[in-house]
């Protein structure tokens, strides 16, 4: 066994904040945090949004100077710092102006990270961030230490300055849309879980996609950790940047392999730490978040028993495979975050067989055939609902032939009543659309309870 590694020590100095006058972009929860934390601050801002967000127009009290159903354009003179939101494309008309006239823009997490003086793990990916977040918090919940959990759909990192103590470690999701706006950016510890194809709409190519989420790993040091999924393919060959210390993690072995699952158990710098059928999570999707969660914990030295004991008794996160209920033998899973072909993948093949899919939402430009072999191997039917019910169709015509049932649905509750009408004792109706929600839904969380609420429904007329 290799001696223990150094645990990477806190940051003491972060970098400054950007110079104002502050014009805000977007005013969901990060832009409304980010506004309210610079107010605090005495800085002098300005925040803009082309809608009305609840909530938004309540930052005048904060002093915020508040303009809705505006591109922004006109607030944009003065300004010496944009703050962007995630939700904001660079090619919005404020941003490109603003870009072009050499206004320096930033994003939330950058922001909030260079004010917060707390030691930070970060963790990005294309699917699994919400789950290994939430771990990690609950790793250190389970080892006594002080902990917050910060993420791109939940609390915004902004929103805990000052409100946590600094010996509290932040651990926070950091989305390819949060860490393209990051310029210094600099967490003690990085987590990279996976890649696949998401958010090309946005990012316009896989290969800049993956440039965004390799930010993460941008500007670490020396003293800092860098742990990353040895098997995932997009990685190979790449540098992952940085000066950070590597800890991979993997199935079987590899070079920079200190965690890795063998014979049905997780090893950490070669000693067994917990048998794969301890996890308190299911799926072998949760087995890689588990070995990226415990890597990253042990890395920064929480207590190899406690995190035995936390990875054990972690049962997941809402919306990512989730148990709704057991009716009548057919459980109903609610995996509403699966908001992407890869992650509807996943959780298709969480399930041994006897699936009914409920799949489609918004349009994110994103093929589906890729969802052809699991269906095929997990599959009994799907039910096709919203904007891409028609390409679903056309898309996954061939799995008709495999014996794969293809239903277009009115609308979710429709999908649901179908799917538990047509499920035998033993199978799923899994609610995993491979699609955004916004077609339909606020976010894919609204869809969640919506599923839930439809189940419930069903679960009380027995």
């Amino acid at each position: 066994m290799n001696a223990p590694a150094s645990v990477p020590p806190r940051k003491e100095v972060r970098p400054p904040l950007p110079r104002g006058p502050f014009l805000v972009v977007g005013l969901a929860r990060s832009g409304q945090a980010a506004a309210r934390l610079l107010a605090t601050r005495g800085e002098d801002v300005r925040a803009v949004d082309s809608a009305h967000p609840e909530g938004a127009a309540g930052l005048s009290a904060h002093g915020v100077e508040v303009h809705l159903d505006t591109d922004g354009l006109a607030q944009l003179e003065g300004t010496h710092t944009v703050v962007k939101s995630p939700g904001v494309p660079r090619e919005a008309a404020v941003i490109a102006a603003a870009l072009e006239r050499g206004i320096e823009v930033t994003g939330e997490l950058e922001l909030a990270w260079r004010v917060l003086p707390n030691r930070t793990i970060a963790v990005t990916g294309t699917n699994g961030k919400t789950t290994t977040v939430e771990l990690l918090g609950h790793l250190y919940r389970s080892a006594g230490e002080p902990v917050a959990v910060a993420g791109n759909v939940g609390t915004p990192l902004a929103s805990l300055v000052g409100s946590i103590e600094p010996d509290a470690t932040v651990v926070c999701e950091a989305s390819s849309f949060q860490l393209e706006d990051t310029d210094l950016f600099a967490p003690e510890c990085a987590v990279f879980l996976n890649l696949a194809a998401d958010h090309l709409d946005r990012h316009g190519s896989l290969d800049a996609y993956l440039d965004a989420k390799l930010k993460i790993f941008a500007n670490q040091g020396n003293d800092d950790v860098a742990v990353f999924n040895e098997d995932e393919p997009a990685l190979a060959g790449v540098d992952l940047g940085g000066c950070a210390r590597r800890v991979g993690f993997c199935v079987g072995a590899g070079p920079d392999c200190e965690v890795a699952v063998a014979e049905g158990t997780i090893f950490y710098d070669g000693e067994p730490l917990l048998p794969v059928s301890e996890l308190g999570l299911f799926g072998e999707h949760n087995v890689a978040n588990a070995m990226a969660a415990a890597a990253a914990a042990l890395s920064m030295g929480i207590d190899r028993e406690a995190a035995r004991e936390g990875l054990r008794s972690f049962a997941g996160v809402p919306h990512r495979l989730e148990l709704v209920a057991e009716i009548d033998g057919v459980r109903f899973v609610n995996d509403s975050k699966a908001t992407n072909v890869a992650s509807a993948t996943v959780g298709l093949r969480a399930f041994a067989g006897g699936v009914h899919a409920i799949l489609g939402g918004s349009d994110k430009g994103e093929p589906f055939v890729p969802l052809l072999e699991p269906l095929r191997e997990r599959a009994v039917a799907a039910y096709l609902l919203g904007a891409t019910a028609d390409r679903l169709a056309t898309e996954l015509a061939p799995a008709v032939a495999t014996g794969v049932a293809l239903h277009r649905c009115a609308d979710l509750e429709d999908a649901v009543r179908r799917a538990a009408a047509a499920a035998a004792p033993g199978e799923v109706v899994l609610l995993s659309p491979a699609c955004a929600s916004f077609d339909a839904f606020a976010n894919f969380e609204a869809r969640g309870e919506r599923f839930r609420a439809i189940v419930a429904a069903l679960e009380g007329g027995k």
